[in-house]
């Protein structure tokens, strides 16, 4: 659920084409009886069980109002293309789901319905939301042209028995992190797993990192601002948790999906992860209950920020041309109340979007008021600009290499990050045509 952005060149060819192809058509004032066509992402364990999932709660809606829903599931390999084929034909469905990273390239397309005043008060107000969450649908001081859906939070992972052997709490800093991993490892397990061969949870970790210490990386005009001394700080300390505390596996360096770190810790190897919520399911699966572990929020230095994770998940959008924009905002509204995300939460292993809403992705309370309170008060939005893709791609793939360098028996220096971090820079002015 921690998909990739629309590429800016897509998005810049399709511009002029939805400038006129995706005109408004019509409010569809009299929605009853008619049908809304809606592209949901994969949030299962497989299409088939998405429509399954997802078939009773469409069929109560219609219920509700007299709307018919036509459902197409679509993969995420897929959702991409499909998304950029209907911005630059025009014919697409009336409501789909978008990972909430693409909101501020979609919205550039001006092919989506903006939620203005009136719009959003259709759908239950902006208040309901979860304040950052809100933020993540499109780019400052515009109307959001997407809104929440389902939520993740990233959460630091322990395993209860091995913080109660070596006589250790969970860390409430960086530095009681660093040390506590140092004391938990030893011959046979490592303090920390980390899936340092994916540059989507690199980049990830850059971000939080660096959000800790106050960095950005780009200005408020969405310029790239990649080499700054809060950025490098913050790689750097990431970086060191194999380089120079030796609390992770080199091999690590070759995990280049998060569940492989999952397995570690659920299997004994390790004491501690970060990883989003949705991890329990291959936690469990693994044979480790959920009274074994613990999380806390991801542990900022104690002078730093208190940020946690960013603001994950998936938003929900509406196609400006859409011939039934009364029953659209209608099913935004149904699919964004605190009855259908309670219910699809525990499925789709999400957090609630929604102010005072309760978590039911999993029956560990403490575990689900950690994550929601991480969610509610501890994150910030990946960087709400068109380029954000190429952020992700440039910055998580030089930290593969530099994970790479360090597992090899190279060293990593601040230099070293500052010219990955300029390179990384050049590359992403150059696809921004700057």
């Amino acid at each position: 659920m921690r998909k990739r952005a629309i590429s800016v060149a897509a998005v810049a060819a399709a511009v002029a084409l939805v400038v006129t192809g995706c005109s408004s058509s019509g409010s569809g004032s009299s929605s009853s009886g008619s049908t809304l066509t809606y592209w949901a992402s994969n949030q299962g364990t497989s299409l088939d069980n998405d429509k399954q999932v997802l078939t009773p709660v469409l069929d109560e809606f219609t219920k509700q109002t007299g709307v018919k829903v036509k459902l197409e599931v679509i993969g995420w390999n897929d959702l991409q293309t499909r998304i950029q084929t209907a911005v630059t034909s025009g014919q697409g469905p009336d409501v789909l789901n978008i990972g909430n990273t693409w909101a501020a390239s979609l919205q550039a397309t001006g092919a989506f319905l903006p939620y203005d005043d009136a719009n959003m008060k259709a759908i239950g107000g902006s208040d309901k939301f979860v304040k950052t969450a809100l933020e993540t649908g499109g780019a400052p001081g515009k109307p959001v042209t997407s809104v929440p859906l389902y939520g993740l939070a990233y959460g630091l992972y322990y395993n209860k028995a091995m913080f109660t052997a070596a006589g250790l709490q969970p860390p409430a800093t960086w530095e009681d992190l660093v040390a506590d991993a140092k004391k938990l490892t030893n011959g046979t397990q490592y303090g920390f797993s980390l899936a340092a061969g994916s540059y989507t949870e690199n980049v990830h970790f850059a971000f939080i990192n660096s959000a800790q210490n106050g960095g950005e990386w780009f200005d408020s005009k969405g310029n790239p601002t990649f080499v700054s001394q809060a950025n490098i700080d913050g790689i750097k300390r990431y970086l060191d948790l194999m380089q120079s505390d030796k609390v992770v596996a080199t091999s690590n360096a070759q995990y280049d999906n998060g569940v492989q770190a999952v397995n570690d810790f659920a299997t004994g190897k390790v004491a501690m992860i970060l990883s989003q919520n949705n991890a329990d399911a291959s936690i469990v699966s693994n044979g480790m209950k959920n009274d074994q572990y613990g999380v806390v929020p991801f542990p900022a230095p104690a002078d730093g920020k208190k940020i946690a994770s960013f603001v994950a998940g998936i938003n929900l959008s509406i196609f400006k041309n859409t011939k039934n924009k009364d029953a659209a905002l209608k099913f935004v509204k149904y699919m964004t109340s605190e009855d259908v995300q309670s219910k699809l939460g525990k499925p789709y292993a999400s957090l609630p979007v929604l102010n005072g809403a309760k978590p039911t992705f999993t029956d560990n309370a403490e575990e689900a008021a950690t994550f929601q309170k991480i969610y509610n008060d501890m994150t910030k939005p990946l960087p709400l600009v068109a380029a954000e893709d190429q952020f992700e791609n440039t910055v998580g793939k030089a930290m593969n290499d530099m994970f790479a360098k360090i597992a090899t028996g190279g060293t990593v220096s601040d230099s070293d990050i500052k010219t990955a971090l300029t390179n990384a820079q050049d590359q992403v002015k150059q696809s921004m045509g700057g």
